[in-house]
């Protein structure tokens, strides 16, 4: 009796076992397949400016509390959309890097809101020794002369910062962001506001331009006056003379005598008065 009893108590407890198991197993697949997304994520180094197809896009998951803000499940969302920065093998595509939908392949795809591209010439000295690359800023300098203040007076050089702060879009045909080796080339492409390139192609037409490479995260305009000749030097400017205004002339006016009169006293009752003539 005892021993069935038992055997009662060994089979129930095998059953309560195999039950436990049973549930534990299967919240152990909903929560790992629960903690996972699909994110679709570049399958090779995808260039700047290029646009993205099916061949350069597979989906990985990717931990549920980590996804990127802005990635992307379905790689078919992503098929014609141009990158804007370079993407690395592994990386997940997001939003913010890539160009407006609509937008076309090519350097255009990189401009940003409101902004030109503009290409000047330079020469491994004006490109700052190749040190110029894509995403560096420069400032621009024109060496050009001063204008005559008068008809005699000569002109003089000057070197004048005339603009501030300017991204490198390209080196040559090149806009590869990642190189970090100097190229020397022979134009370089800047993206300015309107007006930045209306300044800088009239400083190209007056004089020639320098490039002068600047710490990234440095935002200060520190306004200069220019570089010439005597400030070079550092002569003292000489000091024109004063202008001397004459004061205007005074005019004596001299008081004219009164002429003279013939006078009479003529007398009315009691009254008596004087008529002149």
């Amino acid at each position: 009796m005892k021993t069935s009893r038992a055997v009662v108590m060994l089979g129930m407890a095998l059953l309560a076992g195999i039950a436990a198991v049973g549930f534990a197993s299967r919240w152990l697949l909903q929560t790992s397949s629960s903690a996972v997304t699909p994110v679709a994520v570049a399958t090779a180094e995808v260039g700047l400016g290029q646009p993205l197809n099916s061949s350069m896009i597979r989906t990985v998951n990717w931990p549920t509390a980590s996804v990127p803000p802005g990635a992307f499940k379905d790689p078919k969302a992503l098929d014609g959309r141009v990158v804007r920065t370079s993407l690395e093998p592994g990386e997940p595509v997001i939003e913010s890097k890539l160009a407006p939908q609509g937008t076309k392949g090519g350097l255009s795809a990189v401009i940003g809101e409101g902004k030109r591209a503009i290409t000047v010439r330079v020469n491994d000295v004006v490109g700052v020794a190749g040190f110029a690359l894509p995403g560096n800023y420069v400032d621009v300098i024109v060496n050009t002369q001063e204008p005559e203040a008068k008809a005699t007076d000569t002109q003089q050089s000057i070197s004048k910062i005339v603009l501030e702060k300017i991204l490198v879009l390209a080196v040559a045909q090149q806009v590869s962001r990642d190189d970090t080796q100097p190229k020397v080339v022979n134009a370089v492409t800047l993206e300015v506001t309107p007006d930045q390139a209306e300044k800088l192609d009239l400083a190209r037409s007056v004089g020639s331009l320098s490039l002068v490479l600047r710490n990234q995260i440095d935002d200060r305009a520190l306004p200069t006056g220019g570089a010439t000749k005597v400030t070079l030097l550092g002569r003292p400017v000489a000091a024109s003379a004063p202008v001397v205004v004459a004061a205007p002339a005074r005019v004596k006016y001299t008081a004219r005598p009164m002429p003279r009169r013939d006078c009479v006293g003529v007398l009315s009752g009691a009254q008596g008065s004087q008529e002149c003539f």
